[in-house]
């Protein structure tokens, strides 16, 4: 904004800016001379009164006048450069405040700028932390999935090793008795045990449910007591008691019906959901797994399987008749869950993981083509190595007759 001054000596008004310019300067310059010329007529007017007045005093007044003129341009030079002197150092202070206005603004700029590239900064390092958090669960889900794949392929592989460790155990348990009584091996290598062939049987399937169900309650019922061979407690994710499964083990050349009727006993003295005969000897109307007058009969090779699904059947029933409890409230519950967005996003988290899934599962499969390939390699030296047991053991005895063979039975292939 412009600051106007006045002239002190003829008041004229005029801006500092006017002050310091050329054309100023010059206007102020014509001024100088215009009230110079003003001044020198005015003393020339003045100079003839006076000579009119009196003559007498003519020198004393033109030395008056002379030091007049003197003081008068004296006075007006020096208010002139007062005048101007004042105009610079105003200007100058002005400028100096606006340099000082440009400081502050420029340290208020660079604090602004450095207050924002410290946030760009601190917002790469949560972004880089929040990345790290993600792939270290990302990589605890397929840890946790691959433990669990494992341990699937484990139970898998253990089921189809189950029949081999049968054999083993058995042949086991022979050599032993055989060690202590000579002529009670050869009786039972020859004619069979039946008895021990079940106990064998009865142990593997103890064994195997329990690692196949490690949360569910796996007792044995003792020798002399009235009842099934082996009883399964299903239990659900809380440790509740959802149902029963028993087991009656068979390991003979025929069935005999006279064992559904003994077992629906069972079943209903232990008040069990479910009956499961395991048996080598089918019926006749069987030709795999099935239910014969609500027993069910199966191989010591299914009976995995059916277990798996016997207990997912008792576990749906028993959610079931729980589901059924409040039941409008539930549905209305279940509605809402379904349409927001958490049921969407927990969706799209399953769908992402069941395709990362999906790869480590063909990872882990390649993976144990060639664990298989291994195994098949130990199972061959297993089958050398019994080979030559039989061969010793028919040495010592004396009878090429003995059945030690792990993959045949009385000389004739399993069916």
């Amino acid at each position: 904004m412009a600051t106007d001054i006045k002239c002190p000596s003829c008041g004229h008004p005029f801006t500092i800016e006017d002050a310091v310019s050329e054309e100023y300067k010059k206007e102020l310059r014509e001024q100088m001379v215009a009230f110079k010329k003003q001044k020198d007529e005015e003393f020339s007017r003045r100079e003839k009164e006076l000579l009119q007045l009196a003559q007498s005093k003519e020198t004393e007044f033109n030395k008056k006048l002379q030091e007049e003129k003197l003081n008068i341009q004296r006075s007006l030079g020096e208010e002139i450069r007062k005048t101007i002197s004042a105009d610079f150092e105003h200007k100058l202070r002005h400028l100096e405040d606006h340099n000082k206005d440009q400081e502050e603004k420029l340290k208020l700029a660079r604090q602004k700028e450095l207050e924002y590239l410290q946030k760009e900064q601190a917002l790469q390092n949560r972004e880089a932390e929040l990345e790290i958090s993600v792939q270290r669960k990302l990589q605890e889900e397929r840890v946790k999935i691959s433990e669990e794949l494992r341990r699937l392929e484990e139970q898998k592989t253990a089921t189809r090793e189950t029949e081999y460790q049968l054999r083993l155990k058995e042949l086991e348990k022979q050599l032993d008795d055989q060690k202590k009584l000579a002529e009670e091996m050869k009786r039972r290598v020859e004619q069979g045990s039946t008895q021990l062939q079940g106990e064998v049987q009865e142990l593997a399937l103890e064994e195997m449910l329990k690692a196949a169900f490690p949360f569910d309650l796996v007792s044995e019922v003792g020798k002399g007591i009235r009842g099934a061979d082996c009883i399964q407690t299903v239990r659900n994710n809380f440790g509740q008691e959802v149902g029963k499964i028993i087991y009656e083990s068979k390991r003979t050349k025929h069935f005999d019906k006279g064992w559904i009727e003994k077992l629906k006993k069972d079943m209903r003295s232990t008040t069990a959901d479910v009956a499961v005969i395991v048996t080598q000897a089918r019926p006749e109307e069987l030709n795999t797994f099935g239910q014969v007058e609500g027993i069910w009969i199966c191989s010591f090779n299914e009976v995995s399987a059916l277990a798996h699904v016997l207990r997912d059947g008792i576990l749906k029933v028993f959610q079931a008749a729980r589901s059924q409890e409040n039941k409008g409230d539930k549905m209305h519950l279940l509605y809402d869950y379904l349409i927001s967005h958490e049921f969407g996003e927990q969706w799209k988290a399953i769908r992402e993981g069941f395709q990362a899934m999906r790869l480590s599962i063909q990872r882990e499969r390649d993976a144990m083509e060639k664990l298989w390939k291994a195994r098949e390699k130990q199972l061959e030296k297993v089958l050398l190595n019994a080979a030559h047991i039989k061969g010793s053991i028919e040495g010592i005895a004396g009878n090429d007759e003995i059945h030690l063979n792990l993959l045949e039975e009385g000389g004739e292939p399993e069916e």
